[in-house]
């Protein structure tokens, strides 16, 4: 599905009238109470379990994936070209993502998970 705003005497829902670009991932946070959708064009919406909007924004990069943290506070969203862009759980900006050079160079993610280290890290070079 997606999802737009729509307040009806305070009441805040997210229903379906996105029509210019495709839902490419959406995830639920650890407990449930929140989800993150993203679409090809770059649009974000985070919107919580009763259907109401938290934030929404426009990244200006073509999206593919997204993940929230563990604890709920950082979400990543993957992009078209491979980069990974962290942001905090209001929408804030905090960082890119340092990917391992690959051979041939460029990325395809197909996926994105937490890893919470328990069995090691790779060592750098």
């Amino acid at each position: 599905k997606q999802w737009y705003q729509r307040r009806v005497r305070g009441y805040e829902e997210m229903i379906n009238n996105r029509n210019k670009s495709l839902v490419r991932d959406m995830q639920w946070n650890t407990d449930g109470q929140q989800i993150c959708i993203i679409y090809e064009d770059g649009a974000v919406i985070v919107g919580s379990v009763d259907g109401n909007r938290i934030w929404g924004g426009e990244l200006k990069t073509q999206l593919c994936k997204v993940q929230w943290s563990p604890d709920s506070k950082i979400i990543l969203f993957a992009t078209l070209t491979g980069e990974i862009q962290i942001y905090d759980s209001q929408g804030t900006y905090v960082s890119k993502l340092a990917l391992k050079d690959v051979p041939g160079g460029g990325y395809n993610i197909v996926a994105l998970q937490w890893y919470n280290g328990c069995n090691g890290f790779e060592e750098g070079d």
